[in-house]
């Protein structure tokens, strides 16, 4: 029940790529988070988080604490190093501008070690954590409710990825296979157990990411995101 973008495989020429339909249409537009942000200047003693929810909340965007609270909880799961500025934000009305929402969860590939041997994803190791914090660990403290995960559905979660990786062949052996399982087991456990702590919401800027970079591995200017 998270607002998302369905993906599937597709295969030319014996190589897969990651595909999924447009989520927006002729009539609306997607607004990144980085150019939301800009609406009004940051200062020294706002996290990026707080400013990111005061930009929302100022455009009268409905439940964004809720559906920012989805996404990082996801992102911890599928361990995601990649959430940086432009791969989230809201959908406005492109004629009227009028803002419609949040946009849903896409562009998710660099996770579960994508980049990793499988030795390397079930140390847990190097995981590296965008948008808010510098750490998966930090950033997860700022989920402001658990109560909406549904544990239950998370229950047949081997044989979910065993599904969604079985067409995979040559790039996904074994080893990286229960790697991976490993990984979301563990960090399902870690969500299950912040759930049932009914943990504060823990936010400074002293953890804040500085510089949102897009793993598109060209590491041109134009993906460069600096707040200050």
């Amino acid at each position: 029940d998270i607002f998302h973008i369905p993906y599937h495989l597709v295969w030319e020429n014996d190589i897969p790529y990651s595909a999924c339909e447009d989520f927006v249409t002729s009539d609306t537009e997607f607004v990144s988070a980085w150019k939301v942000m800009q609406i009004t200047k940051k200062n020294n003693n706002t996290s990026m988080y707080q400013h990111y929810i005061n930009c929302c909340e100022s455009l009268n965007i409905p439940d964004i604490k809720h559906y920012t609270d989805q996404m990082i909880v996801i992102d911890y799961i599928i361990a995601n190093e990649d959430r940086h500025l432009n791969n989230f934000g809201l959908i406005r009305n492109a004629e009227t501008l009028k803002w419609i929402g949040v946009a849903p969860i896409f562009d998710s590939g660099s996770s579960l070690g994508y980049d990793k041997l499988a030795s390397q994803i079930m140390s847990k190791r190097n995981i590296t954590c965008k948008p808010f914090k510098n750490s998966h660990e930090e950033q997860i403290k700022l989920v402001s409710s658990f109560d909406w995960i549904n544990f239950d559905a998370l229950k047949d979660i081997d044989e979910i990825v065993k599904e969604v990786f079985s067409d995979a062949g040559i790039y996904n052996d074994k080893e990286r296979l229960n790697a991976i399982i490993y990984l979301i087991n563990q960090r399902i456990s870690e969500i299950k157990g912040l759930s049932e702590r009914k943990a504060f919401v823990i936010d400074d800027i002293k953890n804040d990411v500085t510089k949102n970079v897009a793993e598109d591995y060209k590491k041109s200017k134009t993906n460069e995101v600096e707040l200050d």
